[in-house]
């Protein structure tokens, strides 16, 4: 009776021992997973390949010496070491800087080539937003005229239908985004802004 006692137990315990021998390799397949998901949005951000530590160092990875680049010696917190120096590096440091690109302003770049007829082409939001004077001046709304309306006082409100000019350095940047189609004088009936096209009193 004990015997069959000590085959049944023996039994057990090799199944379970089994079982977990079975969801622990499972466990770092789905981690290796997670871990390839990772390098294969780090080469965005470093110009090389990642490459993955062995099973008994899953919560590390190392990175190639052709990563080490010149954006992450201006960052502190982008600095890397050489694999021969053997340090690894957490996956939540690694995450953190990813979020820069993920969480990355808009960006119009311009179209210097097209496709049909391989012109120059001017960046539409700019001949929206922005009013070019034929004196080279940008005009602009002021920021946040038509936000949250309902809880601004008079006096904000007044200040922010004003419209301002552009700085030099936007100016120069609004021409290089439009071409000379924009450029051009217009003439326009009741313009508001005819009296401002000419800058007599500037001197080139």
């Amino acid at each position: 009776m004990n015997d069959n006692q000590e085959d049944v137990s023996a039994t057990c315990a090799e199944f379970f021992y089994h079982v977990a021998h079975v969801l622990f390799w499972c466990f770092c397949f789905c981690f290796v997973g997670v871990l390839r998901s990772f390098c294969s949005l780090v080469p965005s951000v470093y110009s090389g390949s990642c490459t993955v530590t062995p099973i008994y160092r899953l919560s590390s990875f190392h990175i190639s010496q052709s990563q080490i680049s010149t954006s992450s010696i201006k960052k502190p917190f982008l600095s890397l070491a050489s694999p021969s120096s053997g340090l690894s590096f957490s996956i939540t440091n690694r995450v953190a800087p990813l979020l820069q690109n993920i969480l990355h302003q808009q960006v119009r770049t311009v179209i210097s080539f097209s496709l049909r007829k391989g012109k120059r082409k001017t960046v539409k939001p700019v001949i929206k937003r922005f009013l070019r004077l034929h004196c080279g001046l940008w005009l602009r709304r002021r920021a946040g005229y038509k936000k949250k309306v309902w809880k601004k006082k008079a006096n904000r409100m007044k200040r922010l239908r004003e419209h301002v000019f552009c700085n030099k350095t936007q100016s120069k940047m609004l021409d290089k985004m439009t071409t000379s189609f924009w450029k051009r004088r217009t003439w326009y009936a009741n313009d508001p802004y005819q009296k401002y096209h000419d800058r007599t009193n500037f001197h080139l």
